[in-house]
């Protein structure tokens, strides 16, 4: 991602510490970790270190094995069956085990945002997503052009850039503001600064090239300023 691009999307972490909500969070499957664990160790053994790579994988393996061998013999040693079937039926029931606990915090979690989730939320978070979106539709266009295409270079990127910075700011404003009313739904809102946005300023920088590239992003950016203005006057009647 290039320089200018950084920092300008709406991660997770930042999108859950302004909503004080972990919204979008996603279910954790244990088989993941331990597919991204294979896929790097296979990437390691395909490497010019693949010899070593393999020789510590294999006796961490062996070494893990005798050590859980020994255990049983020394304090389960009324256990029959064999220690590496018990093994294997021990990381089976871990695993399980482990997962569900791992679902019950996701519902848990996710019973809280659909509690608390209200219709201004609901619209900001759609919103933010088309933001990123387009954030991430210039990222794989920048990668097009740098595989030899200029083709494809968007014209006029300082102003798409600045454009999609207040756009930014009026989304964060946005979200900071409905968690206010939400959290406080009897507190009166006297932070008028919080409903400033910077419409007039994103308005002035569209440019009249609409069937362009940058002009098509920079419209992008002006109907989610739009849709963040309505819900900001819509939260201002609550109060």
């Amino acid at each position: 991602m290039r320089y200018d691009l950084q920092g300008l999307e709406i991660s997770q972490e930042e999108l859950q510490r302004l909503t004080n909500l972990p919204v979008n969070e996603k279910l954790l499957i244990i088989t993941n970790p331990l597919k991204n664990l294979a896929k790097i160790y296979i990437k390691n053994i395909k490497s010019s270190e693949g010899a070593t790579v393999v020789f510590i994988g294999f006796t961490i393996c062996v070494f893990g094995y005798l050590l859980f061998d020994i255990f049983i013999k020394m304090f389960l040693s009324w256990i029959t069956i064999s220690s590496w079937i018990l093994l294997i039926i021990l990381g089976v029931w871990v695993g399980v085990f482990t997962q569900m606990v791992l679902y019950l915090i996701w519902k848990s979690r996710s019973k809280v945002v659909k509690f608390n989730m209200t219709n201004s939320l609901q619209i900001l978070l759609s919103d933010v997503e088309r933001y990123n979106s387009v954030i991430r539709a210039i990222d794989i266009n920048d990668q097009i052009e740098e595989a030899g295409n200029p083709e494809v270079l968007i014209k006029e990127r300082e102003s798409v850039i600045e454009a999609l910075k207040l756009t930014k700011s009026d989304l964060v404003r946005a979200l900071k503001t409905e968690r206010i009313l939400r959290e406080n739904k009897s507190f009166i809102l006297s932070n008028t600064e919080l409903f400033v946005n910077n419409l007039a300023a994103l308005t002035a920088m569209q440019v009249n090239e609409q069937a362009t590239e940058h002009g098509r992003l920079l419209n992008e950016a002006l109907q989610i300023a739009l849709d963040v203005q309505h819900e900001m006057k819509r939260l201002q009647t609550q109060r």
